[in-house]
């Protein structure tokens, strides 16, 4: 590979780690709130596919798509504080509902999105930070989404609320220590509901950026499991939002090897690697399925930790 293809191939490579990191992002962030509360939602597929729906219909009968993107927040604020009031019956398993959600939401989404998949919504616009450059292919690749800077400011404010305010110590004492939680006159119950009632309204956000910017369309195959694998990214970065930010990077460079090697026109076995995302989630949960390593972090009241 010459040296002006590796520059290329790299550029692109960044440029997809950020564009197919993005929706990670904001998964794996929402995702983060709940598990620090003490509750895994393995629903997020669900609520990514149903927020990717909403706001592509949102914006499609609306004109705005930034209407769509609060809308497919709100979608995935409802799923979510269903999962977080279910879970917190009695004999209720956060696990086993969250797979029932899984099927719920992608199954909502599919029976009521049938009539706008072919009409045309508006997309998201995107910040040209190519505007230097005379390359087509570079001002193509730093078309870089709002909604990529709003989950980085997100993953450092969440970092800074987690350890420096009253909710962020609330939030982390339900999640280590409930009989503390409620000693001290906090109802875990009502914070893990918020919290994962939050996480779900992220996750939806996750979901309309896939609708409306990246692919860009809405359809019955747009998330490929991206739900799902933020549950291990969330393992992977050990429950810290700015390790989140880095790791849902590198789930996007993963995802976007494929597309950077066809720019310089390295097109065989293109498919192969597209599944290098899931190789990774795979290789992820290998290595940290040792009990010394899969603690390592985790809040104590985890179902993991159980």
């Amino acid at each position: 590979m010459a040296e002006s293809e590796l520059s290329i191939f790299l550029l692109a490579l960044l440029a997809g780690a950020i564009r197919v990191g993005t929706p990670f992002l904001f998964v794996s962030l929402g995702e983060c709130l709940t598990e620090k509360g003490g509750r895994i939602n393995l629903g997020l597929e669900g609520i990514l596919v149903t927020g990717a729906m909403t706001g592509y219909a949102v914006s499609y009968l609306s004109g705005s798509p930034w209407l769509g993107v609060l809308a497919a927040g709100g979608a995935g604020l409802l799923l979510g504080l269903v999962h977080g009031v279910i879970c917190s019956l009695p004999r209720v398993n956060d696990i086993a509902f969250g797979i029932a959600l899984i099927l719920f939401g992608t199954g909502l989404a599919f029976f009521l999105g049938k009539d706008f998949i072919q009409p045309s919504a508006p997309m998201l616009p995107s910040i040209p930070l190519g505007f230097w450059s005379d390359d087509t292919r570079v001002r193509s690749a730093l078309n870089v989404n709002v909604l990529f800077f709003i989950g980085v400011a997100l993953a450092f404010v969440l970092h800074w609320g987690l350890r420096g305010t009253r909710w962020g110590l609330v939030l982390r004492l339900v999640g280590d220590h409930e009989d503390s939680a409620q000693a001290l006159g906090y109802r875990a119950a009502t914070v893990r509901i918020v919290a994962t009632g939050v996480g779900g309204f992220l996750a939806g956000v996750g979901g309309a950026y896939l609708s409306l910017y990246y692919p860009g369309s809405w359809n019955e195959g747009l998330s490929s499991g991206q739900g799902l694998m933020a549950v291990a990214l969330v393992i992977f970065a050990r429950w810290q939002p700015i390790n989140c930010l880095w790791a849902a990077l590198l789930f996007g460079a993963a995802g976007a090897v494929g597309p950077a090697l066809q720019a310089v026109g390295i097109g065989w076995s293109y498919y192969l690697f597209n599944a290098i995302p899931y190789a990774l989630t795979l290789a992820v949960m290998v290595v940290t399925c040792r009990p010394d390593r899969t603690l390592s972090g985790a809040p104590g009241e985890l179902s993991l930790n159980r």
